[in-house]
């Protein structure tokens, strides 16, 4: 907000070229802000407003860039300044730039690195994409057990410039397991000669650096945590990771369920800046599928040519049939596949989740159906539309909403739990992939209800 609101005055002074005015103002700006300016100006004049900035707040503002603005920068900025930028950033964030580069860009980027900064940019990069090793950073503050709280604060004092956070102490022994951990609440609230040890919790959630990203959003949940510990398989404290970069990560990933439940691949880029070849063949692929799944409907509907022939009302209805299945699917299948992503059920759920679907397709199947008689009743009674079999015709409508509702809400419950248990993606599970299996039993639902009905009247 602060850069919105000051855009046009900062704009006047961009086009005048008044830098010394400009490098006095973002002098007080938030990073945050920062960045938000530069992203909203031109690829060329983003190195100049950027080169206007104190070193610390430069890095600082870099961290907050997407990767397009970082690598625009990189690529106009001197090597020496790139140098002082990367040396300063956080490594968590500084990995999350590394990856997104080619190899030979990579080996060119590393070699501008300190030593020290290097072996933790390589170490960090040596974990698998996804994992919480990525995503952790070795700035934090540990401290022994047999100090007291005065010792503790003061080594806070001369190491706590360099920490990613100051929320949590954590307490490691010789070999550098983690014991136990300290809000510094506490820490601050404790008589300065207390130990260490009457004051720490050893009670407390652990990330693992092979872990998933996607636990790292559930326990930050879970515990509400500003900050978790990263440990090896043996329990050695490697880093942490702090709430700010699982925010990150709980973003992606319901950008990418939104895709992938909107029927099409994840996109890698923001929606304006994703090129549109990538942007279609990233569409295409599923429309493709889609429609074939689709071509089913047309071939059920050639097994009933005769039955439409000879009863034209009953197509009045298909688009009712085909929606209110495709409906309740798709709503079965996004209370499913949410209640999944934030841990409410699991794969061992499923039959309790059968049970509710069919209860709740049920009583939906029912209410939709009593609504479709009536609509058949009022229309014959005011058009005189349906003739004597209206009645029957009303029936046949209500008794296959009952069924197809059933159908759709089934199908879209129990589909994430399938794509689960193969170890594939439950927002695979899209609203217009269930739609389309519904479509297909639907239809074979109506013509058969329709024929058990009418049979001997219009048929």
């Amino acid at each position: 907000m602060f850069a919105q609101l000051l855009q046009p005055e900062i704009r006047e002074l961009i086009d005048n070229k008044n830098f010394a005015v400009l490098k006095d103002v973002f002098s007080n700006w938030p990073a945050a802000d920062l960045a938000e300016l530069l992203s909203g100006l031109d690829e060329d004049e983003q190195p100049v407003i950027f080169r206007l900035l104190p070193r610390e707040l430069s890095a600082q503002t870099f961290e907050h860039l997407n990767i397009d603005a970082q690598k625009n920068l990189m690529a106009n900025l001197g090597r020496k300044m790139v140098a002082g930028i990367l040396n300063e950033m956080s490594p968590d964030d500084r990995t999350a730039l590394l990856e997104e580069l080619p190899g030979k860009l990579l080996n060119n980027i590393l070699s501008l690195l300190s030593k020290e900064e290097r072996d933790i940019a390589k170490t960090l990069l040596g974990y698998p994409e996804n994992s919480v090793g990525r995503l952790m950073t070795p700035d934090y503050i540990a401290v022994r057990e047999n100090l007291t709280v005065s010792q503790v604060l003061d080594h806070i004092r001369k190491k706590g410039h360099d920490s990613e956070t100051l929320d949590v102490i954590f307490v490691i022994d010789g070999s550098g397991y983690l014991k136990a951990e300290i809000k510094i609440r506490q820490l601050l609230l404790s008589h300065p000669r207390k130990k260490v040890s009457d004051i720490m919790d050893d009670n407390f959630p652990a990330l693992s650096a092979l872990d998933d990203q996607e636990r790292a959003v559930f326990l930050f949940k879970k515990y509400d945590v500003y900050a978790l510990p990263v440990l090896d398989s043996e329990g050695v404290l490697l880093g942490i990771v702090t709430v700010d970069d699982v925010l990150d990560v709980a973003e992606e990933e319901v950008t990418e369920d939104i895709h992938k439940m909107g029927g099409m691949e994840a996109l890698e880029d923001p929606y304006m800046e994703e090129p549109i070849l990538r942007l279609t063949r990233k569409r295409a692929g599923w429309l493709v599928v889609l429609f074939l799944g689709e071509l089913l409907t047309a071939t059920a509907m050639s097994y009933f040519e005769e039955e439409i022939a000879r009863a034209v009302v009953l197509t009045l209805f298909l688009p009712l049939i085909i929606s209110s299945g495709g409906n309740s699917g798709s709503q079965a299948s996004t209370l499913v596949i949410r209640s999944m992503a934030i841990g409410e059920i699991s794969l061992r759920d499923w039959w309790r989740v059968l049970y509710r679907e069919i209860a709740s397709g049920l009583m939906l199947g029912l209410i939709l159906g009593a609504v479709g008689f009536m609509r058949v009743a009022f229309w014959h009674n005011i058009f005189g539309v349906y003739g004597v079999h209206w009645f029957a015709v009303g029936t046949t409508l209500a008794i296959t909403l009952l069924g197809v509702v059933m159908w759709g809400t089934i199908i879209g419950a129990m589909l994430p739990f399938i794509l689960k248990r193969f170890r594939l993606d439950p927002a695979t599970s899209s609203a217009p992939f269930v739609a389309t299996i519904v479509d297909v039993i639907g239809l074979l639902i109506y013509f058969n209800v329709a024929y058990l009905i009418l049979k001997g009247s219009l048929l």
